[in-house]
């Protein structure tokens, strides 16, 4: 994902709310699944982390990213913007095309 892209993404975003929160009992299957399930329809989602959870939200940020193989847009105090590119007629979201570099 380039920097353009990125950019694009976080200001697509700044207008959304949070659609799952990350409280005490941190990343549980369910909830990972859950996040697949809504990334897959939206391919855009925000979520929160929780103050009574005590895990760090940039590692939880990966953990999800890896789980979902999806990617962190950014990390932005106790919320995480994660993105994955829908499926071919499904996509939503038109990304910025990258610069070929010669």
């Amino acid at each position: 994902m380039t920097s353009k892209q990125r950019a694009y993404l976080k200001s697509l975003a700044m207008t959304m709310d949070p659609i799952f929160q990350i409280g005490k009992s941190s990343l549980t299957p369910e909830l990972t699944k859950a996040i697949a399930e809504a990334l897959a329809a939206r391919e855009l989602i925000k979520v929160s982390v929780l103050q009574n959870c005590f895990d760090d939200p940039a590692e939880l940020a990966q953990m999800v990213a890896e789980r979902t193989h999806s990617q962190v847009v950014q990390v932005i105090g106790k919320k995480i913007v994660l993105y994955k590119e829908g499926k071919d007629d499904k996509k939503k979201i038109e990304l910025p095309k990258a610069k070929k570099q010669v």
